[in-house]
């Protein structure tokens, strides 16, 4: 394969004298594997200086493949500025990681509504297809290309590019999931360990290099790694050739010779076989098969096929006006093709015409749907078994969890967040880690409880907000709640370091832990399957660490949580652990009616 570099600089654009070697344009590369299966990974504001190349090269029209690690905008700001999309007789699929803020395609067209640019995304004149990926794998042209996540704040991929018997690994941008790996040292293990499997045995390697070890632990949190990481890293995992890349803006080429310096130096030493080179714009290299061991290594990040919106339509069977309009909205948000069919025969010859990418059935409307799935299922045979079968049940005590041939029931009430994110996952097949708590087994007389007790949509109070300034300013937090669990929603008698009052059910943490009716402790939410892709994971107030303590009166009710919230990865001790409960226990005694002493639940 044939790999040259367009854009080499992270954060922001920094072309000048002092950036004149290693470039100034931010993330944009162009590999081509020998049968001239085009792609291009990232579309930073190198981008521009490609598409007028391509545009020479190929006027009348071509083919190629955009593929972009994550949508922070040095990485497609170079999008409205590439040639070929405005040039009739060019056609271009688009890919990138799908986020609960809406499609890669609406979150592209963001940067280009009018207050921001004067053309807008539907003024392209070339064909261009938008597909949302997951972790897994697919296929372009004659490269095989397999999806990792990276460790950053935004929903980000890593690409590893197979073909012609050679293996190419694209990562921008990425953080040590172990902090004390950026200096380079230390046993990988755990997540490292996982994305080390994942780059192992790669011809070349491009990798964020932002920082140095130096440098990281002032920017801790923000999504980059250090030299020695990638360093460390590609040497864990055999890697023949590393391009280090993503240069800070304040980087000059000096700073970028002395860091690269260093690096041989040290490889030297320990007499290394790795070969480190710096991202150059202009730089071309031809990639070739290694020689020995671990040509033929499988990639890690999953397996499964990344399929697109261009497949089988979902296929819509209820009765409810108002949940078919619901379903509908979601899946066009979406971009996932439906057909709503009227009847059983309409769904059996839409099944049989084009398959489903997913089935979405009610049981109140078709009381014997179970029994539906399975005459479906045999009418078609084995080749549409493996179709997913959603049932939207009004109610808990509708949904039958016991039964074999239902994927997954959805009760309502569901938010429009919540069913986008399942409806997205079992139509692409891709993983979805973010689930919602069930309700606890004494939900009704819950509810009423806490209806009794007047609490609810009433004004802030000092006595609460009192309590979580003290715990934000104790446990060293940004955000302190009380949360009452109500039907729909979590609402927040008190909130320290965050604007909202309210959210959703099905984003509360809090939900989770009124349901195990014990301490909910998530020490790092982006390795936890419940919560990774929760939109106040991914999204403001991007979470990272949760403590909930659940508030339980001296008659049994829980009530909602006393709730810890940072945007760190960390762990609570046993003497802090003990702290929480004394100040759930005194947040206890302004809610509970009851004299001194409240019951004390300790977890």
């Amino acid at each position: 394969m044939l790999v040259r570099f367009w854009g080499t600089r992270g954060s922001i654009a920094k072309p000048g004298p002092d950036t004149f070697r290693f470039g100034g344009n931010t993330s944009c590369v162009e590999v081509r594997s020998d049968t001239g299966t085009l792609l291009v990974i990232d579309c930073g504001t190198g981008a521009h200086g490609l598409g007028q190349a391509l545009m020479q090269e190929r006027p009348d029209g071509m083919e190629g493949s955009l593929l972009i690690s994550h949508t922070h905008w040095d990485h497609i700001q170079g999008f409205p500025f590439f040639a070929p999309f405005f040039a009739p007789g060019h056609a271009w699929d688009v890919y990138g990681p799908s986020g609960l803020s809406g499609s890669l395609r609406s979150v592209l067209s963001g940067q280009m509504q009018h207050a921001y640019f004067p053309v807008t995304l539907d003024q392209f004149a070339a064909t261009i297809r938008y597909h949302d990926l997951g972790v897994g794998t697919f296929r372009v042209g004659d490269v095989t290309v397999t999806t990792h996540h990276l460790n950053h704040p935004a929903l980000t991929l890593a690409y590893r590019l197979q073909a012609d018997g050679a293996t190419v690994v694209y990562c921008c941008d990425h953080e040590p999931h172990a902090a004390e790996l950026a200096s380079g040292r230390g046993p990988v293990s755990g997540p490292d360990l996982h994305y080390a499997e994942f780059i192992e045995g790669a011809d070349l390697v491009i990798h964020d290099a932002q920082y140095t070890a130096l440098e990281f632990p002032a920017k801790l949190g923000w999504g980059h790694s250090s030299v020695e990481y990638a360093v460390r890293l590609c040497e864990e995992a055999g890697v023949a050739r590393l391009v280090l890349t993503h240069h800070d803006p304040l980087r000059n080429d000096a700073a970028i010779d002395l860091i690269l310096a260093r690096v041989h130096a040290d490889l030297a030493d320990r007499g290394s076989p790795l070969e480190v080179m710096a991202a150059s714009e202009g730089l071309v290299l031809r990639t070739s098969p290694s020689e020995g061991p671990g040509v033929e290594t499988k990639a890690g990040g999953g397996g499964s096929q990344a399929e697109t919106p261009s497949g089988p339509p979902a296929l819509v069977w209820v009765a409810d006006g108002d949940l078919e309009a619901a379903l509908t909205t979601a899946l066009r948000l979406e971009g996932l093709p439906f057909r709503v069919a009227g009847d059983e025969s309409q769904l059996l010859e839409a099944l049989e015409q084009q398959g489903a990418s997913v089935l979405l059935l009610e049981p109140v409307t078709h009381p014997d749907g179970p029994g539906l799935t399975r005459r479906l299922r045999e009418s078609l045979g084995n080749s549409r078994a493996e179709t997913p079968v959603l049932m939207l049940a009004a109610e808990e005590s509708l949904a039958r969890l016991d039964d074999p041939l239902v994927s997954e029931w959805l009760v309502r009430p569901i938010s429009e967040r919540f069913l986008r994110a399942r409806l997205r996952a079992w139509s692409l097949r891709t993983p979805c880690r973010w689930q919602r708590a069930r309700p606890p087994g004494d939900e009704e007389r819950r509810l009423r409880r806490l209806g009794e007790l007047g609490l609810l949509d009433t004004e802030r109070e000092e006595r609460f907000d009192r309590l979580t300034r003290i715990a934000a300013a104790a446990f060293d937090v940004p955000i302190a709640l009380i949360s009452l669990i109500d039907a729909e929603r979590q609402w927040f008698k008190s909130c320290h370091g965050l604007a909202t009052g309210q959210t959703s059910r099905d984003l509360a943490f809090c939900a989770h832990a009124i349901a195990q009716r014990s301490d909910l402790l998530v020490a790092d939410t982006w390795l936890d399957d419940r919560f990774a892709d929760n939109p106040l994971v991914l999204g403001e107030p991007r979470i990272r660490f949760y403590a909930g303590s659940p508030l339980i009166l001296d008659d049994g009710t829980c009530l909602g949580t006393l709730c810890l919230i940072d945007t760190r990865p960390r762990q609570l001790s046993s003497t802090e652990l003990a702290l929480l409960h004394d100040l759930r226990d005194l947040v206890l005694l302004e809610i509970s009616p009851t004299p001194w002493p409240v019951a004390v639940h300790r977890s």
